[in-house]
């Protein structure tokens, strides 16, 4: 028998119901994929800096902005600002140091930098648009100027290569692609199908953090030229590397948690180290 008119359970989807909708589900999740890869790749720009092309989406300005905002949140997640006047002035002096006599000072980046009061969290790390962060528990590790001009360098190439944008560009095209699988995937009568969002933000995380660690290497190799620019001996990121190894032994160095292993690392800034300077370093450099 049929049922009665009005009869049928509110909600309940017929067969052709469900297909219909499903081939919908189907159209829009294609749709929604398609537009974030266009975009994605529409949005090659060139780093005069680098010299290679790259994807981003938002602009330099933006890119300031978004790091401004997002600087005073980093910095309570690392105990505030170091109250110690003196570790800002020895910070400010090299950061300064660093942008005004490299290629640097040709960005429009205003760099700040920002020394966090951890004193157990070895790390440095740079937000896009120039907001660099340098913890008092990595400055306690370090021995020289030289060092200290080693690590914001690093960071500073971050800005300038604009690792932070491509991350976010890449971001932009991870969920798109999620939102467009989970959209696929998802039938509203069975909820456990949303673990496919789960399942798919996970890969996209771990996308995201090996083209993290390329940039690392990147950074390593064209921070050398903006310390030999500024005055200060290149090889002194080799003793970074091995300082903060040695110091690894009695506590988790969080700098080596989202970077290259140091002998990956001590390998490659010798390299680096001998194509810029292949008649060797010259002397009068400030370890």
């Amino acid at each position: 028998m049929y049922p009665a008119y009005g009869s049928r359970s509110r909600g309940r989807l017929y067969p052709q119901q469900q297909r219909s909708g499903g081939c919908l589900r189907i159209g829009i999740a294609l749709a929604i994929a398609a537009f974030a890869i266009i975009s994605f790749m529409g949005s090659k720009v060139y780093n005069p800096y680098t010299g290679q092309d790259q994807y981003v989406t938002i602009s330099q300005d933006q890119e300031i902005a978004l790091g401004l905002q997002a600087a005073p949140e980093m910095a309570a997640q690392f105990g505030g600002l170091e109250p110690d006047q003196d570790y800002q002035v020895i910070v400010d002096y090299v950061g300064n140091e660093l942008v005004q006599n490299s290629s640097a000072d040709q960005s429009d980046y205003p760099f700040e930098f920002h020394v966090l009061a951890d004193q157990r969290t070895v790390n440095a790390f740079a937000l896009p648009g120039g907001q660099i962060f340098v913890t008092r528990a990595m400055i306690d590790n370090l021995e020289t100027e030289g060092q200290l001009a080693g690590v914001l360098a690093h960071e500073m190439v971050h800005v300038l290569a604009r690792h932070g944008a491509e991350r976010i560009a890449e971001a932009q095209l991870a969920e798109g692609l999620t939102g467009a699988l989970v959209l696929a995937t998802y039938d509203p009568n069975d909820p456990g199908s949303m673990r496919t969002a789960q399942v798919a933000l996970l890969i996209g995380q771990l996308v995201q953090m090996k083209f993290g660690r390329d940039d690392e290497l990147t950074s390593d190799t064209y921070g050398i030229e903006l310390m030999g620019q500024s005055g200060y001996d290149p090889r002194a990121m080799i003793e970074v590397m091995r300082i903060l190894e040695a110091a690894g032994g009695s506590a988790p160095i969080e700098f080596f948690s989202t970077h290259p292993s140091p002998d990956n690392r001590i390998a490659r800034i010798e390299e680096a180290v001998s194509q810029v300077y292949p008649n060797g370093v010259p002397g009068g450099l400030i370890p």
